[in-house]
């Protein structure tokens, strides 16, 4: 069979499904109106589905059979929108004021629904079954471990595909490599105590502003002299917030960042030596602290074996899509899949400044080349297809 070409006969509706959604986001475990369509659409085809029962029931899990029994795949796609107002003038603009597909996700699902129609098509042909997951709340690092509780869905599966439309990469290419693809991303709030008094006499205050600006200083310096330059590891402190009067010395400040990185060792190690360097800062000044540490997302690790499935099922959807691309320090919550389970996580670019496509996820102004959505949803059913097949 031809995958790419039965892809192309629904190239329309893909097209069509994309704008329905970018014009309708809807924010993490809010995906509600997004549930309900996407199993009309299953309706349509024929496609029997399972919402969750754990509330907030959002998100949905499909399944295809084949004709005769086999192994299990899984492809994934994301639902869930941002808290953005998107400046984009097109006419499908987001109808949702404040809300905004900024990340791809609509086009995720719009190419997962492409890529049922035909496998759903060609399911006397398969063996072994497919489970669709359309899964909520990515954004927030909760959707996939949400999905795994729901049924048996993942402790049947071999193995689990899914791909992330990708502002980085130029329209036309996707990338399937292996190893270290996305980094674990993990909070971290810290509250210095120090003692306030007047600007005048600083010598009886300990200064929460002076303390707090070491601090930040100090842990950069734990990335640049405690891990290998050969890692790949960024602390950031995105927010700094102290003081309220300009001749009152602060008693108190909040610190808020993120940490990235990709290697397992360094998470296990990465809190004990933040509680070190903030300790030893904080001693020397004569303050206290508290230091509230939370692992969001692990790294997103391709198998292998995995990755060279996706890379025969590329070689037959467009055998000059196939690209290298650097791992990222974005984190996504596929990696709770891919912790448990053998799978591939793919990268379809979608970079065009001809098309005003040249914005990066997040921004205002996201939007993609949506010529590149029958490969993005011809890979979905090629790597089923040759999964089931091996």
């Amino acid at each position: 069979m031809n995958v790419k070409e039965l892809i192309e006969k629904n190239k329309d509706y893909i097209l069509n499904m994309r704008r329905y959604f970018h014009m309708h986001p809807e924010l993490s475990f809010e995906e509600y109106e997004t549930t309900k369509t996407i199993a009309k659409e299953l309706d349509k085809m024929g496609i029997p589905y399972q919402i969750p029962t754990e509330e907030p029931k959002t998100g949905l899990i499909g399944v295809i059979e084949g004709k005769k029994k086999g192994k299990v795949v899984a492809l994934r796609a994301d639902m869930d929108a941002l808290n953005v107002l998107e400046k984009n003038d097109v006419e499908y603009k987001s109808q949702n004021e404040g809300k905004m597909h900024a990340c791809g996700h609509d086009t995720h699902m719009s190419m997962l629904l492409g890529a049922a129609k035909v496998l759903n098509e060609v399911k006397d042909e398969l063996c072994g079954k497919i489970y669709l997951i359309f899964q909520p709340a990515e954004e927030i690092g909760l959707g996939a471990k949400y999905m795994i509780r729901q049924g048996t869905w993942f402790d049947e599966i071999d193995s689990i595909y899914g791909s992330h439309i990708w502002s980085g990469l130029e329209a036309g290419k996707i990338s399937v490599e292996s190893g270290d693809r996305m980094a674990a991303a993990d909070m971290f709030k810290i509250k210095i105590k120090g003692k306030s008094g007047h600007g005048s006499l600083p010598n009886e205050t300990v200064d929460a502003v002076v303390v707090g600006a070491a601090v930040v200083q100090n842990l950069q310096q734990l990335v640049a002299r405690n891990y290998s330059p050969l890692d790949s590891v960024t602390v950031t402190v995105g927010s700094f917030h102290s003081g309220n009067r300009f001749n009152i010395i602060a008693g108190q400040a909040e610190m808020e960042g993120t940490n990235r990185y990709f290697s397992r060792e360094i998470g296990k190690r990465i809190e004990k030596d933040m509680n070190r360097v903030i300790k030893g800062v904080c001693d020397a000044y004569g303050a206290e602290y508290e230091l509230e540490y939370t692992y969001i997302l692990g790294p997103t690790i391709n198998e292998e074996k995995s990755s060279q499935t996706a890379a025969k099922a590329l070689e037959k959807v467009d055998p000059n899509a196939n690209s290298k691309m650097q791992k990222t320090t974005g984190g996504e919550d596929f990696a709770f899949y891919l912790e448990k389970k053998p799978g591939c996580f793919g990268f379809v670019g979608c970079r065009n400044s001809k098309v005003g496509a040249d914005f990066p996820h997040h921004s205002e102004r996201f939007n993609v080349d949506e010529s590149v959505l029958t490969n993005g949803a011809a890979m979905y059913a090629q790597y089923a297809i040759d999964f089931l097949s091996e």
